[in-house]
């Protein structure tokens, strides 16, 4: 049973619109195909009520009405009345599952308690509506107040419930007390169906499900992506493989379907999935080490059972400085290209390089490094910048100190400007002029990042330069300043290039080299 919408909605700052939690209950039921949902608390508010009743509506027309349900409270005649407003079918009925809540909260004894919990269950049934039970704080319950919690159980085996469900309220028992109270309580109530409903506080949820799955818990309670109070819940994608690889049960659930599930309620809750969450991060089937690329070419040496296509996703092969050359060769085997041995090699060190600078490289900036790397290669590198200094202030102008070297000599300036690259041509000007050498003109610059970029992404800066001819230089980093500044230093040499040419066929095939080296 999954409880997103109800439990998970419980997560601070998660208020799912009417019309987004049918949206996940039709994914839920449809595509993933759960066999149950839970999708409200009642009497919480109008919208709430809005929201149940277009699920129910749906639900109605699909057959899944018998598969909604609601959570209500021990409060005879309101929370069922609520529920059949609303259309739903299914009664959660929250209990109190430890004498330490039952006395200090309700303030009530168990022969009280009792007496209401029956009374709610036949009205409940007056009207139509089928009832599960929570035992609320039923693990406290255990640890605490056996004696009460199991008497409780003792009473609901004798009431028309169809799951008593038991929930580890506040995250707190180990994989070893559910494997003992579940023996326990499963061997006591053979013919009970018992839920179990965990929470993460210690990170153990789904430990803790398994060990209640492996004592005889029919049925199991998730969230997608693991939303709910504190730490949240079992999470849905995380028990699904869990249970299909881990045990001998069998389960309904289309795993490929999860991970567009899971960027939905991404989306609709705000809850950021962490990059490495299992099965739904973004990082799970990324492979770093350059290691793993290489034994994956050789006999899949670094496969499990959690592949990724089994979740709607891919395996990929990040690039960064630790990648080397298998990692770089999977990622041209996915963009269909092919490098000489000594481009690759090129490659390799260049994202080595531009690694250390940004976190990941991704397979899409890689035609931009490809590209970067085979223009620098066709350019003598008789200028370079040294080094600089940039300051960017508010009321102030833009200023840059440059060091350029020149055929192995080092010249400074610094200069002043409407932005940074504009204060580094001046420096660049500046030495130019002292050494009585023209530069040619700007006619166009132009910005892009790879497709689906994020603020993180590289930065490719393409400059179209007018030298009697017309000719563009790329550069390529993450700052934007710094890729123009680097497709200046590519303008540079390949001025000098065509200055040291003394006839014009020469130049010509300088500049048609280059042109073909840009592409």
């Amino acid at each position: 049973m999954d409880t997103t919408l109800r439990d998970g909605e419980q997560t601070s700052g998660v208020s799912f619109l009417p019309s987004e939690k049918l949206q996940i209950a039709k994914l839920l039921l449809d595509e993933l195909k759960v066999d149950r949902i839970e999708v409200a608390s009642a009497r919480v508010s109008d919208g709430e009520l809005e929201g149940v009743r277009k699920i129910t509506q749906w639900a109605a027309q699909r057959g899944y009405l018998d598969r909604v349900e609601v959570l209500g409270f021990v409060d005879t005649p309101v929370s069922v009345n609520w529920i059949v407003d609303a259309g739903a079918k299914v009664l959660n009925l929250l209990t109190k599952g430890s004498l330490n809540h039952l006395v200090h909260q309700l303030k009530k004894t168990p022969e009280q308690h009792f007496a209401e919990i029956a009374r709610s269950i036949s009205y409940a049934q007056e009207k139509g509506v089928s009832v599960n039970v929570y035992l609320e704080d039923w693990s406290n319950g255990m640890r605490n107040s056996p004696e009460y919690t199991l008497s409780l159980i003792d009473f609901l085996t004798t009431q028309p419930v169809k799951r008593i469900m038991l929930p580890d309220t506040l995250g707190l028992l180990s994989p070893v007390e559910v494997l003992d109270f579940f023996e326990l309580i499963v061997g006591k109530y053979p013919e009970t169906h018992f839920d179990f409903h965990a929470h993460n506080d210690y990170d153990l949820a789904v430990a803790n499900v398994m060990a209640g799955i492996l004592r005889g818990a029919s049925g199991v309670h998730t969230t997608v992506n693991g939303l709910g109070e504190r730490a949240g819940n079992a999470p849905l994608e995380s028990v699904i493989a869990m249970i299909k690889d881990l045990t001998k049960f069998q389960i309904n659930v289309q795993e490929q379907k999860i991970f567009r599930v899971s960027k939905l309620v991404e989306q609709f809750s705000g809850q950021h999935i962490s990059a490495n969450k299992p099965v739904v991060g973004e990082n799970v089937f990324t492979q770093t080490a350059g290691i793993h690329a290489d034994g994956d070419n050789k006999k899949n040496l670094y496969f499990s059972d959690l592949l990724p296509e089994r979740f709607g996703r891919q395996r990929k092969y990040a690039l960064g400085k630790t990648s080397g050359k298998a990692n770089i060769l999977k990622n041209l085997e996915e963009l269909g290209l092919s490098l000489e041995k000594d481009e690759l090699a090129r490659v390799t060190q260049r994202i080595i390089e531009l690694g250390d600078k940004k976190e990941r490289v991704t397979t899409e900036d890689l035609p931009y490094i490809i590209s970067d790397v085979l223009q620098n290669n066709s350019i003598s590198k008789h200028i370079h910048i040294e080094g600089y200094h940039m300051t960017h202030s508010k009321g102030l102008k833009p200023s840059v100190q440059l060091r350029l070297n020149v055929y192995g000599k080092s010249y400074d300036a610094t200069a002043t400007g409407d932005g940074q690259y504009d204060s580094f041509m001046k420096a660049v000007k500046k030495i130019y002029k002292s050494l009585k050498k023209e530069l040619p003109k700007l006619i166009d610059y132009h910005v892009s990042i790879p497709p689906g970029g994020k603020t993180d992404a590289f930065v490719e800066t393409v400059i179209t330069w007018d030298y009697g001819k017309i000719f563009k230089t790329k550069g390529l980093d993450p700052d934007q300043t710094v890729a123009a500044m680097m497709a200046t230093e590519k303008m540079l040499n390949i001025v000098e290039s065509f200055n040291q040419t003394n006839t014009k066929e020469e130049s010509t095939y300088y500049g048609n080299e280059y042109r073909a080296v840009a592409g």
